[in-house]
Formats: C-alpha cells, structure tokens, sequence
C-alpha cells in the first residue's frame, strides 16, 4: 500500500484546480457509490478526478488514487488493494484507466458488494461497455461521459473569458441579445479558428506546435491498445481499422460505399460497418443515421464525419475543406447534449425536431423553406438575426 500511497501523494500535489470542468458539478460524487467516467484518452478524466480529490481534502488515509495501467497491478490484485485499503480506514477509491486490468469488472463487483461503506469511482475508455464486461456493473455504477472542451471551455481554460454555459432553446430563442451581451467582453471569432486547430483537448496547453502530433499518437494508442484490451480484436483488424480510418479522413463528410470500402480494405462489408463504429466509439468518427433508435452495429450510417474539427487538421494530407471543418465543429458542439440524426432537407435533425443547415455568413433559408422550427447556423458573424444563428454559440452549449 506505501507505493500506490507515495504515487497518489506526489500526482495530487501536482494538481492544479485553477480550470476545473464543469462536469465536476453536474456529477452526483455523494449519492452515488460506484460512478464510472469514460472518454476518449486525452479528454481530461485522469486530471477531473484528481482535482475532484483535492477538493474534497478528507484526511489522510481516507482517499486512494490508483491507475490500473500500473507496473504494481503486474504483481498484485486490485481486490487485495482495495480490501487493504478499506480496513485502513479508506473510504474512497478512485481507479484510473480500468479497461487496461485484465478483471477489473468483476474485482470492483466484488469491492463493492463485500465493502458496503466504500465508494468507487473508476475511469475507462470510451469503448468500454459495462452490461458486456464480466462483472455487469450496468445495474450498479452510473456512468458519465466526458468529452472534449468546448468552445467556451477553451476560452475559459485560457483565461481569455469565463462565460456560463447555454441551453439550446434559450440559444435558438434569444441568440440575437445573447450575442450583443457576450460580444461585449471579447470577439469570440478572433479565437474560432485557433479552437479548429487545437482547443479539443486540454493537452494543446503543453505544446501547441506538436498537438497535431500528439493527436494523431493517440488515435494510434486507442486503436493498438484500447480496442485490443476491451473488444480482443487481432492486430491485423487494427491495422484494417489505420487503413479504414486514412481512407475516410481524406473523404469526410461522406455517404459511405460500403462495397467500395470493403474491396478497397480487401473484408467484408459487416466488418467495414463494424470498423466504423470501432472508430466512432473511439471519439474518432460520428456516424449519421437517418433514424438513431434502434440502431444496430450492423446498419451502416447514412453519413460519416470526423468527431471534432482539430481531427480534420491532424489526418488530412492537404488543408481542410473550410464547410467540412463548421460541419464537423457543429457537430463537437451539439451532439454531447442532443440527439443528432440525418436529413434530407438542411444538414441535421436535433431531438427529432429542430432542422439545422450549416454555412458561411451569406448561407440562405434556401434549402430549409416549408420547414417549421428550421435555422441557419452561420459562420463569420458575431450576431445572428432571426433564425440565423452565430455558428460559434453553439460552442456556448456545455
């Protein structure tokens, strides 16, 4: 117990607390005693459960951070850890990057059915799926999903501008006062484009210049190590999911041929639409469909996009296409909170009933006449008038 004590110690004293999400509020850490938090690597879960540690300041002993990814975890068994911890007096156990433990599922069953007392908060990948792990933690934890930063969070990270986020509805209805308001502090489109780039993750904070880079090493740990440690796939399936992933990156957004991209990967087409979903777990892809209910891993999409835009400037060999990249924004933006869907008629569907077409500042209601509660999401304007929005408040949503 000294070393995963020591570890704890020295990564709690180097956390900082001066930008903490505002995911931290909106989960129920008392009522709750086993909560689980997945995102994609490098979305900040590490980071948002040690600040929620050191906000809590219980005394010493009471509290453990560990990381299942651990060197320790090659000689000793979480549930020992965990049965240690709990007759030292321990009453809160926090466990990082689980889907890296071969048994993680059935030891946190265990610990939390045999230690009533004890509280559980563990953080996975994104893939990770509790009602097929072997323990079946779906009737115990209730889970949380952390995504990238926002627009607005990316502001605030900076320090450029500290602004409350805003509902939908109260977006759609009173953009035009919303926007006069906010404008007045800063101009949010002289910070757009940097957010495109760069301002998905909070590690662009350590080294702008090489976060492409880093991007792009993390896809490729996702896929070698993520996919492999939760689905077992081989690696001759991962390096299929690389070639699947250049060939879309250089496509996007598009309406897949499924036949053409099971030729071209030389596999079938049940796998390339499995691939996808692979890829879309992974915070890499989302993935339309016409009807979301009911989905199954076996229909394929309607149209594919990359998840945010700084993934359209990591994967593509040429500048992105300046339409794809507000799309793909739109989308980072507005999918965390909402019900997204495909359409004939304008760009999306949000909650089965809100229309919206996506385009530059001269982008007209052309395409949306004869629909009711329709909007134009416009890039290059700081107020919007009517049903014509400010693409960038939609980065105001979470």
């Amino acid at each position: 117990m000294e070393i995963p004590f020591t570890k704890y110690l020295a990564k709690l004293q180097r956390t900082s607390t001066k930008f903490v999400r505002d995911m931290i509020h909106q989960i129920d850490w008392e009522h709750n005693r086993l909560i689980g938090i997945k995102g994609a690597r490098g979305a900040g879960k590490t980071t948002l459960v040690l600040q929620y540690l050191k906000q809590m300041a219980l005394p010493s002993g009471q509290t453990l951070y560990v990381s299942l990814d651990d060197l320790y975890f090659s000689a000793h068994r979480l549930y020992d850890l965990g049965e240690t911890f709990v007759k030292t007096g321990g009453k809160l156990l926090v466990l990082d990057e689980v889907h890296r433990y071969a048994n993680w599922s059935q030891e946190i069953k265990n610990l939390y059915d045999d230690f009533p007392n004890l509280r559980i908060v563990f953080t996975g990948s994104s893939i990770m799926h509790l009602e097929r792990s072997k323990g079946d933690l779906s009737r115990r934890a209730v889970m949380y999903h952390l995504h990238g930063l926002s627009f607005r969070e990316f502001l605030q990270i900076q320090d450029i501008v500290s602004w409350p986020a805003i509902t939908l509805s109260d977006l759609l209805s009173g953009h035009m006062q919303l926007a006069l308001d906010l404008t007045q502090t800063i101009k949010p489109l002289a910070h757009w484009n940097d957010y495109l780039q760069h301002g998905y993750y909070p590690y662009f904070l350590e080294n702008k210049e090489v976060y492409a880079q880093k991007l792009t090493e993390t896809i490729q740990l996702s896929l070698e190590l993520d996919l492999p440690a939760v689905y077992g796939i081989s690696y001759a399936s991962v390096d299929k999911l690389k070639q699947l992933l250049v060939v879309l990156a250089e496509s996007v957004p598009l309406k897949p041929n499924v036949s053409k991209l099971s030729e071209t990967l030389n596999t079938s087409r049940a796998l390339v639409v499995e691939y996808m979903h692979y890829l879309e777990e992974l915070g890499v892809l989302m993935l339309l469909h016409r009807d979301s209910s009911g989905i199954t891993r076996l229909q394929k999409p309607e149209k594919v996009y990359l998840s945010h835009p700084n993934l359209q400037y990591a994967l593509h060999q040429s500048r992105p296409d300046m339409g794809t990249l507000r799309e793909s924004f739109f989308l980072s933006q507005v999918q965390p909170l909402h019900k997204v869907e495909y359409t004939e008629k304008g760009d999306f569907k949000l909650d089965r009933q809100i229309t919206i077409e996506v385009g530059g500042a001269n982008k007209s209601r052309q395409q949306l006449v004869g629909l009711e509660d329709a909007y134009v999401a416009a890039d290059g304007i700081e107020v919007g008038y009517g049903s014509k929005v400010p693409l960038w408040m939609f980065g105001m949503l979470y």
